[in-house]
């Protein structure tokens, strides 16, 4: 086991943060949306640390909704659980609602409930990350730095609007279908 002292953690915690403040994030503008005011100070503190320092809040899904009307919003940052609209279904209306101000929106769902299902349902809602309580700095700079560097297609389906739920690419894929079941309903002859 590898012990370090409190001085070489202290230099390399300013170390990682000034590579996170110095990472070309400094244009964006961020929505925070929690019903929680300690939270939504949290993140906007851990926004600022990275670099993004425009930061608009909103308690509930349905004041974030008016704020991405009013506003230019580059990246919104949301609670799964809140009342009176959750994160869910505020994800769910910027992706499908026909009066929609930004449906491209990269939206992160925050959720300290982890369970694999919870994580399913809000890919299936259009998130484009997910990140889990408690939340450090450098998870949420990787998430935005994924998001900003490596964006994903965006898909519609007859259920679905949203980023490409796809990750990960094949090298040696040949053609138009990825899913073992695409052809399950396909007869072969």
């Amino acid at each position: 086991m590898k012990h370090f002292s409190s001085t070489a953690i202290s230099a390399r915690s300013a170390e990682s943060s000034k590579r996170m403040s110095g990472s070309g994030f400094e244009s964006l503008k961020a929505l925070v949306v929690d019903d929680n005011a300690h939270m939504r100070s949290l993140l906007r503190a851990l926004l600022n640390s990275i670099g993004i320092k425009e930061v608009q809040e909103a308690a509930h899904g349905g004041a974030a909704l008016d704020m991405l009307r009013s506003k230019k919003i580059d990246l919104v940052l949301t609670d799964m659980q809140m009342q009176p609209m959750d994160g869910l279904e505020f994800t769910r209306q910027v992706r499908l609602s026909d009066t929609s101000p930004n449906p491209f929106v990269p939206i992160i769902m925050i959720s300290g409930h982890t369970e694999r299902h919870r994580i399913e349902v809000a890919r299936d809602a259009g998130v484009t990350e997910f990140l889990a309580k408690p939340i450090t700095a450098a998870h949420l700079f990787s998430r935005i730095a994924e998001i900003v560097e490596r964006p994903r297609a965006f898909v519609r389906t007859e259920g679905y609007f949203g980023p490409d739920r796809r990750r990960r690419q094949d090298d040696n894929f040949a053609g138009p279908w990825r899913r073992a079941n695409d052809f399950a309903d396909t007869e072969v002859r």
